[in-house]
């Protein structure tokens, strides 16, 4: 029997959306956050926005997430997430991730310590703190990443 392209096409069709699938799946941010957290929700919701699928799980202590991550104490924020085995702490914005993802330097990930107002889910009307993000690197140093907010 001889296949005709369209028949070929046929066959092969559900082997390429199985390689997009696997593929869309890998670009997932996973997010521990405490159910009462409502600025987490909202930095979900940018990271949406943004183009990013979410699957979101709440839990009680964030502190056994963030140390399982790799994240250093002084480098939490208030929910912890992972993508492509990258951690990201706190209100990280999506363009940073995104440049992660393409520069994929060898890191643990990304961080932006406590709560600045301005970041991410932290909008307040107009006030924007200056604030930086963090990368961490895997021997547990960090280094500025990008700045944000209004010039010093």
């Amino acid at each position: 029997m001889t296949l005709t392209r369209s028949r070929l096409a046929a066959l092969i069709a559900p082997f390429a959306l199985l390689a997009c699938t696997s593929s869309a799946a890998a670009s997932v941010i996973n997010v521990a956050k405490t159910p009462w957290c409502g600025c987490c929700a909202v930095w979900v919701e940018r990271m949406k926005a943004a183009g990013f699928t979410t699957e979101v799980r709440n839990v009680e202590d964030l502190n056994p997430v963030a140390d399982a991550a790799g994240v250093p104490r002084n480098l939490r924020g208030c929910h912890t997430a992972m993508i492509e085995g990258y951690v990201i702490e706190g209100h990280v914005p999506a363009e940073d991730i995104k440049r992660l993802l393409a520069e994929r330097p060898d890191a643990v990930g990304l961080s932006v310590p406590g709560m600045p107002v301005g970041s991410p889910g932290m909008e307040q009307g107009g006030r924007v703190d200056r604030y930086q993000v963090v990368l961490i690197m895997r021997d547990g140093r960090h280094r500025v990443w990008s700045t944000h907010g209004p010039s010093a």
